[in-house]
């Protein structure tokens, strides 16, 4: 998955003094700019630096603002982009001092958005947020730079959204709204199948990068685009799978998080998301190799909570523990909801295995089952969802040994000629089985 375009951009980070937050050991702006690289832009020129008050006119104080002006020039930059959220009278001010296009925080994790959208409903949820992060900066003075095509910051809506009127963003926002609660709608229902089919499902969360779709890719056997790159996997993909011990499973891999989440992005995403509250068991999925782990561990969870979905059982996986130092390693505990894997070298893989089937499997009942051969239907529907494991026959009916849910086991029972086979009578019947 390749940018089309790249841009040549001035990145700054300016911090207050006072203010440190000592709960986030992550770098911003390192963070910052492995979130601009993943535009393919070339970055000219980093500003890095602290100043004791914000100016609401510009953000910054004028003497950096004509630094920057004059790097602009001299490095000929098309883009000046900020790890802050700026107001839309900042950026407006900012773009006519600079004689450039000037992007946020927001912005650009709108861009790669954007950029990494592939299906239908990705493509309108991304809009949506980015039109509803343009319909405030709709005063913009973009007289005074030249006209692009595209670039970052202007895919998706891009440029010509900036030309049209309040009126017209209002309607395509209602627009894209109105088709989103029909494919929201759809997503219920499919939602709905899915319990209704008697299917496990099993979410993929965690950090960006931290390698969930190479993991989603070695459970389901899929190839799911996969990559070194923040945002590589956007829409949410579903597989289903067979597990001997389970039944069928549905895994799903999901968006990866990451701090400060722009709330527009999460108000676009929150019916995708709703995939997650359905699930029955989250896989958690940790890069420990990452010096800042352990806080963005923390930071998915909170992005959990705020979508309602921090109450799902949990297995903790560590991953890329062959990238991880030696020291690290070792204090790495497994415990029955935490294992240690290396998804790309496939190291720990079983024993993960292992932990998502005795979970799932916690009111399972594996044994034998008695169905009247006229009732074919069943015999299907079992086979289906993957229930049954061995056939045999016995005059008038079919025997299986079945790995079921309980619940399920009992909505069958209700019905004329389905029956269990006490394990009493399993070693006299297979003396009379046939097939």
């Amino acid at each position: 998955m390749k940018n089309t375009f790249h841009s040549n951009v001035i990145i700054v980070q300016s911090d207050l003094k006072k203010v440190t937050d000592l709960s986030n050991p992550i770098d911003p702006f390192n963070e910052f700019k492995d979130l601009v690289g993943s535009t393919g832009a070339n970055i000219l020129k980093e500003y890095h630096g602290q100043q004791n008050s914000l100016s609401a006119k510009y953000f910054l104080g004028k003497g950096k603002v004509d630094e920057i002006s004059e790097a602009t020039k001299k490095y000929k930059a098309d883009l000046v982009i900020f790890n802050h959220d700026l107001s839309p009278s900042q950026e407006r001010n900012l773009e006519k001092e600079l004689r450039t296009r000037v992007l946020d925080r927001t912005g650009l994790i709108l861009d790669i958005f954007a950029s990494r959208a592939t299906s239908h409903i990705g493509k309108m949820q991304v809009e949506l947020a980015q039109l509803n992060h343009l319909s405030t900066r709709l005063v913009r003075g973009w007289s005074h730079l030249e006209r692009q095509k595209g670039g970052i910051g202007l895919r998706g809506p891009g440029e010509t959204q900036l030309e049209t009127d309040r009126r017209l963003i209002a309607n395509r926002i209602k627009s894209i709204k109105k088709r989103l609660e029909k494919s929201h709608r759809q997503k219920k229902l499919n939602r709905y199948a899915r319990k209704k089919g008697n299917n496990h499902v099993l979410a993929l969360v965690g950090y960006t990068n931290a390698g969930k779709t190479t993991l989603f890719n070695k459970l389901t056997g899929s190839d799911q685009y996969e990559a070194d790159q923040l945002f590589a996997t956007l829409d949410t993909v579903t597989r289903k799978n067979l597990s001997p011990g389970t039944g069928s499973i549905l895994f799903i891999d999901t968006v990866g998080f990451i701090s400060n989440l722009p709330t527009a992005l999460i108000e676009s995403f929150k019916a995708t998301l709703e995939d997650l509250r359905e699930a029955d068991l989250l896989l958690h999925v940790s890069d420990v190799s990452d010096i800042d782990c352990d806080f963005k561990f923390r930071e998915v969870n909170k992005i959990l909570r705020e979508i309602n979905a921090d109450n799902i059982p949990q297995i903790i996986v560590n991953n890329k523990i062959d990238q991880a130092d030696e020291a690290d390693a070792i204090g790495i505990s497994e415990d029955v909801n935490q294992v240690s894997i290396s998804a790309s070298e496939g190291i720990g893989l079983n024993r993960l295995k292992e932990k998502i089937t005795n979970h799932l499997s916690k009111g399972i009942y594996t044994g034998r089952l008695s169905v009247k051969q006229k009732l074919g239907g069943i015999r299907a529907s079992l086979y289906q969802q993957g229930y049954i494991k061995h056939e045999s026959v016995i005059d008038d009916s079919w025997l299986f040994d079945v790995v079921i849910g309980n619940f399920e086991l009992n909505q069958l029972l209700e019905q004329d000629g389905v029956d269990l086979v006490p394990q009493q009578n399993q070693e006299e019947l297979s003396n009379n089985l046939v097939g």
